[in-house]
């Protein structure tokens, strides 16, 4: 069992940054390929990001390449996603979530998720 808490949600103009945190209980936190997802209103949920047990492979959305990086600290069992150059169109509630299988980018494959945290980017 994997219990995880998003954290690090806010309002931020476009071209701002955030970064987001993703807190996990349990000591199989680092058995777990782990992810972000987000949620726009109407939309469905997105795949964001997504990086391996060890850290050292990630897979990302072409959405956010090359402005968004997903990194793991296993020490203190939570995952991180930094957002730079932030768009209005990524405003949204983001999701983190833990999987077996790496690299999945479908909600399906995915055990675990957090409560998950807003994002607003203003323009």
């Amino acid at each position: 069992q994997v219990q995880l808490v998003d954290t690090g949600g806010g309002l931020v103009q476009a071209g701002g940054s955030l970064r987001l945190s993703c807190a996990a209980s349990g000591r199989t936190f680092s058995s777990y390929a782990m992810g972000w997802f987000r949620q726009a209103p109407g939309k469905e949920r997105e795949f964001v990001a997504v990086i391996s047990v060890s850290g050292g492979s990630i897979y990302s959305g072409d959405s956010v390449k090359g402005r968004f990086t997903i990194s793991r600290d296993n020490t203190k069992n939570t995952v991180y996603l930094q957002m730079n150059s932030l768009k209005p169109e990524d405003t949204a509630v983001y999701y983190c979530a833990a999987t077996r299988y790496f690299p999945r980018t479908t909600p399906p494959y995915y055990d675990y998720w957090g409560q998950g945290t807003q994002v607003t980017v203003s323009s």
